[in-house]
């Protein structure tokens, strides 16, 4: 019989811990590394000026070293419990070396003699232990019931012949078995003493732990969508975006995302006072707000802080981690406000959400000159740009002007100006270039309702054959961004056929929008290549496309082969068929047999054997009268 076994759920145990505990460790032991060992590259703690050295500190600070892995409550919790189940998983692997092997039938071990025990000691070993556990002597108690049943068949596979030489040839006194089984639970959960604890313990876990599990995964992950968004946010853009949406109203429209609502409601007066005094610093910028609600109001100004580069002003630890939060989660943010646009069909409106994503990298706000990306430039230093000769209003063009003319730099230091120069390297500076043209046709004509491609090459001149981009130089941005190109198609209407980000680093790349031709005649869309991080270096191009009448075109003529293929049944209508005829089938002999089952319980009166032989007589008349009508006809002929 099934008995339980110790054993065996050592083994079961064992077996279940590991399908947690080996990628827990290897997730917990890659972080380890990672904040100990990994490179700087790896965590985008990349210097190329010495304007980005305070960012990369920061970077290390955040992700090096294992005091950073704790400031995660997640790894806290799931080292908390990896370490509780390793514990048990020792035991268990102690538990299985002492006693290891799984249970099988031995007499010798159940009557707890030795192996060359004689008849003697077998009977007196048998009295004294069936004594023991006899069910009269134990009633309710199953654990004495299951060993008492075991000792009579221990006992009767040492006494009877038969059951002696099963149990030496097969290991089991009924014979020859043809799986040996047994139950892989601990034994105690058959003592008496133990049955009100497991019974909470089972409902506790099958009725409280379980489902708040579920439950708690399902809410938190029922709650967002694409991009790791949550759709109340995606709720609330398709709301207040709209085709006359501003950049000014964006960063209010972002501090009203749902990732927001818990974490900037201000909890103390201190709080309060501190966004009061922010926001005297940053108000003369601001728009006037529509939404009143305390977290939009905060994040507004915490926004409008790091815009205006006002955020080392900001004392507040908690305040300095709620925009460090912000802007984190800020990149994913756009895209969703762009994707919304898109929806929206309002091409001017993802624009604007673009641009709002270039200024919140470099730190920057609607009316700031794009030369302020340039390292250690401020204002002042871009008031001499503005003017005279080797004049630039964006990085491009200062890029072009001579050495010997460019302005800003004469209080800079070698260093500083070193910085400038290495920045103006890798600014990207790149060249467009469309075709467009219908895949696999023969000529470059376009006709209507063809599948048309525009392939947009995009070639980074600013680097080398070979060479990638890199990451975005933000030193105010306090996160890596990698370089990343929006590409989309409009039409002069405003209304958005293709809009796509593309994060291809190489030098030259291609990206292709397809949509269906129009009706005949001429048109002519806008093609954007809008960055993800810079300012001042977007480009747009008109794309024209012709299309012609597609009556005009030869008519297709389907090949025999073809055209036999297609009158073939597929696969799916042979089975149907086939069914179909198999109920058919079975319908007729079904009536068939009702007919003859009729008849027999129910045979035929006289006159209805009268009436038929009548109509069979008819019948023969009619056949007869048309034979002879066609021999007549015939004859005439």
């Amino acid at each position: 019989m099934l008995q339980y076994d110790n054993s065996a759920f050592y083994f079961f145990a064992l077996s279940f811990l590991t399908i947690y505990l080996v990628p827990s460790w290897i997730s917990i032991l890659s972080r380890v590394y990672v904040a100990l060992f990994a490179k700087d590259e790896a965590i985008g703690a990349i210097k190329r000026t010495t304007a980005e050295q305070k960012k990369v500190d920061e970077l290390k600070k955040d992700s090096k070293g294992l005091g950073t892995l704790f400031k995660s409550r997640g790894f806290v919790i799931n080292l908390g419990i990896t370490l509780f189940l390793s514990i048990i998983f020792i035991w268990l692997a102690l538990s299985v070396s002492s006693d290891g092997e799984v249970n099988s039938f031995d007499p010798y071990h159940i009557l707890e003699i030795d192996p060359a025990s004689d008849m003697k000691a077998i009977k007196k070993a048998y009295r004294s232990m069936s004594l023991q556990y006899h069910p009269d002597k134990n009633p309710g108690n199953r654990v004495a019931e299951s060993k008492f049943m075991m000792i009579s068949k221990a006992y009767e596979s040492l006494t009877d012949e038969q059951a002696r030489e099963n149990y030496e040839k097969y290991g089991n006194p009924d014979g020859k078995q043809s799986l040996e089984v047994s139950i892989g639970l601990p034994d105690f959960l058959l003592d008496t003493d133990n049955r009100n604890l497991v019974l909470m313990v089972y409902l506790v876990i099958m009725v409280g732990v379980i489902p708040f599990c579920v439950w708690s995964y399902y809410s938190d992950s029922s709650k967002f969508g694409e991009k790791d968004v949550m759709y109340d946010t995606y709720s609330w853009y398709h709301h207040t975006l709209n085709e006359h949406t501003l950049i000014k109203s964006l960063p209010e429209i972002l501090s009203g995302s749902a990732e927001f609502r818990k974490r900037n409601v201000p909890k103390t007066a201190k709080d309060k006072e501190d966004i009061g005094q922010l926001m005297s610093l940053v108000k003369t910028q601001m728009q006037k707000p529509k939404f009143n609600h305390p977290v939009c109001v905060k994040g507004n100004v915490l926004m409008h802080a790091h815009l205006l580069r006002q955020s080392e002003k900001v004392t507040n630890p908690m305040l300095v981690d709620d925009l460090k939060y912000m802007l984190s989660v800020s990149t994913s943010l756009v895209d969703a406000m762009i994707s919304v646009c898109q929806h929206q069909d309002s091409i001017q409106t993802a624009q604007h959400c673009i641009e709002f994503g270039q200024l919140v990298t470099q730190a920057m706000w609607v009316k700031d000159s794009p030369l302020l990306q340039l390292p250690h430039f401020t204002t002042e230093e871009i008031k001499h740009c503005d003017t005279g000769k080797g004049k630039a209003s964006n990085v491009s063009e200062y890029r072009q002007v001579p050495e010997e003319h460019k302005k800003g730099m004469a209080n800079f230091s070698e260093e500083q100006k070193a910085d400038v120069a290495e920045y103006l390297k890798m600014f990207p500076d790149i060249t467009v270039e469309t075709k467009v043209y219908v895949d696999d046709d023969e000529d470059d004509k376009v006709y209507e309702g063809d599948l048309c491609n525009v392939a947009v090459t995009i070639t980074r001149n600013n680097l080398e054959k070979g060479e990638k981009a890199g990451l975005v130089h933000a030193p105010h941005f306090p996160f890596p961004k990698q370089e990343a190109w929006w590409i989309f198609l409009g039409t002069k209407e405003g209304k958005i056929i293709s809009i796509e980000k593309v994060g291809n680093p190489d030098r030259v790349f291609k990206h292709d929008i397809k949509f269906l031709a129009p009706r005949q005649g001429d048109y002519e869309f806008d093609l954007y290549v809008m960055s993800n991080a810079y300012v001042g270096i977007d480009q747009k191009q008109k794309v024209k496309l012709t299309t012609m009448d597609n009556s005009a075109l030869p008519e297709y003529k389907i090949h025999p082969a073809d055209a036999e293929l297609d009158d073939e049944p597929t696969l799916f209508e042979e089975m149907l068929n086939a069914n179909i005829e198999q109920d058919s089938d079975d319908d007729d002999s079904d009536d068939e047999e009702e007919t003859s089952a009729k008849d027999a319980i129910a045979p035929k009166s006289g006159a209805d054997l009268k009436k038929e032989q009548l109509k069979k007589a008819r019948q023969q008349t009619d056949d007869s009268d048309s034979d002879s009508e066609a021999e007549e006809v015939y004859a005439d002929k």
